[in-house]
């Protein structure tokens, strides 16, 4: 097996070390960037004197040709190909000639994966975030069709205060609003050009590398060779990312799935995002949010492996950091899968009110209860105490917090007046919340403008 670095070895490679070593059956996807990047450092070698600009051009043609054989599936891999660069460099100069061995004049490895994986990661990034903004679109629109529609919230699973479908779907919004400022900062310390940084100490040779960044999109260059081919916070900070997607899919996936439950029946999943049972002919089970549950510990164990990889890792460049691209990979894949998923399940959901009517129950207003107390000069502390006590009145007679009579409230204390009563209407308990982020009317209108907003 032919090595591009095998001057020095006078022995061959054992076949299981080389299958061990080789990263091509996954680096193959860097295969348009390396190309990219490569035919940026040839015009980079020009600028160096050290290729002609007729050189050049013939390496450059060459590397578009490469190119189109990869990306039409004809290009041809070789036993002795380790790696996409290897790879592309020995088709390289099996097409242009010697010349093309001058292309790697003053480039590593390492510097070169380095760059094609950032080149790539910018791309992933738009990508992901993109599709995130499909999905808060989804979220939205659902929250503007039922914005006021009431329902229960909950703290513990239980029982807390009435809220509204469009306030519950929009706390699934803010969430990857931060999770779209998270892919923006990942974004930004990935555009950091570490071309030119050679294996470790840098390129001898006087390469522009403000106009490789410039020429490639990156924004900044590394400012240390050592650095520059070692640095992987990059891949770490967007699996922290994915991770946080995940993570909030998950959620909004397990709160689906309790509300399309024979339990609550608050939602209906269409038959399109859900599957059946081998046994049973009538189940219709949640199985894409499951699954989408279930990839949030995917997401994380590859955020913990890469974390794992690097944190004993010396200076400069390593072996080991061959395993930062297949965790990178697989979140970007994940997220491909599950983001339009969740988008398109929302975007068919039916919503059942009946169903969350009948779960509107008078304890929900409890609390109501003692902010009247406390609007009539009760401290806080001494209402909560007093209205605990009126339901555990009403618990003990086996009837609703609303059936009590005023004298039955006027037995726990005085500080009841004719008008308490009132407070047990689910409407005005939404209503008396009108602050930003409350659940009045008016309050859900500002948040779902701003939520529009958001998406531009």
């Amino acid at each position: 097996m032919s090595k591009l670095w095998g001057g020095r070895f006078a022995k061959a490679t054992d076949a299981l070390v080389h299958e061990f070593n080789a990263s091509l059956r996954f680096d193959v996807r860097l295969a348009a960037q390396d190309i990219v990047g490569s035919q940026a450092w040839a015009r980079g070698l020009v600028g160096a004197g050290v290729l002609t600009q007729e050189e050049a051009d013939t390496i450059i043609a060459g590397l578009e040709q490469v190119g189109d054989e990869l990306a039409n599936g004809r290009f041809q891999f070789d036993p002795g190909d380790e790696d996409i660069h290897t790879a592309v460099e020995r088709r390289l100069t099996e097409i242009v000639g010697a010349v093309g061995g001058k292309l790697h004049t003053g480039r590593s490895r390492n510097d070169q994966v380095a760059t094609d994986f950032r080149l790539w990661l910018l791309d992933a990034i738009d990508q992901v975030a993109a599709m995130l903004t499909d999905l808060q679109r989804a979220l939205v629109a659902s929250a503007e069709a039922n914005l006021n529609l009431p329902m229960p919230g909950y703290t513990h699973l239980q029982h807390a205060q009435p809220v509204t479908w469009g306030h519950w779907v929009l706390s699934h919004f803010w969430p990857l609003v931060r999770d779209q400022e998270r892919l923006a900062q990942v974004r930004q310390r990935t555009a950091v050009l570490p071309l030119g940084s050679g294996a470790l100490a840098g390129t001898a040779f006087p390469i522009d590398r403000q106009a490789l960044a410039h020429e490639l999109g990156f924004t900044a260059i590394s400012q240390n060779s050592l650095d520059g081919v070692s640095d992987r916070d990059f891949a770490a900070d967007f699996l922290y990312a994915a991770t946080m997607i995940g993570l909030h899919l998950s959620r909004l996936s397990e709160q689906l799935i309790l509300f399309s439950s024979s339990e609550f029946g608050f939602v209906r999943l269409d038959d399109g995002y859900s599957t059946g049972s081998s046994l049973m002919p009538q189940k219709k089970n949640p199985d894409t949010l499951e699954l989408t549950r279930g990839k949030s510990g995917r997401l994380l164990g590859n955020l913990v492996g890469l974390l794992t990889t690097l944190k004993g890792l010396p200076s400069s460049y390593d072996k080991d950091l061959q395993e930062d691209k297949e965790p990178v990979f697989d979140a970007f894949d994940t997220l491909s899968q599950i983001i339009p998923i969740m988008a398109g399940l929302l975007r068919t959901l039916q919503l059942r009110p009946e169903n969350m009517a009948k779960q509107l129950e008078p304890n929900l207003l409890a609390t109501d209860l003692a902010d009247y107390l406390v609007k009539r000069g009760v401290p806080f502390r001494q209402a909560h105490h007093l209205v605990g006590e009126v339901v555990q009145l009403a618990e003990n007679r086996g009837v609703p917090l609303t059936e009590l009579t005023l004298a039955d409230l006027q037995s726990v204390s005085e500080k009841f007046g004719e008008e308490a009563t009132a407070v047990f209407d689910i409407e005005t308990s939404l209503s008396s919340r009108a602050i930003i982020g409350g659940t009045a009317p008016q309050a859900l209108q500002a948040q779902l403008a701003a939520a529009r907003q958001q998406l531009g």
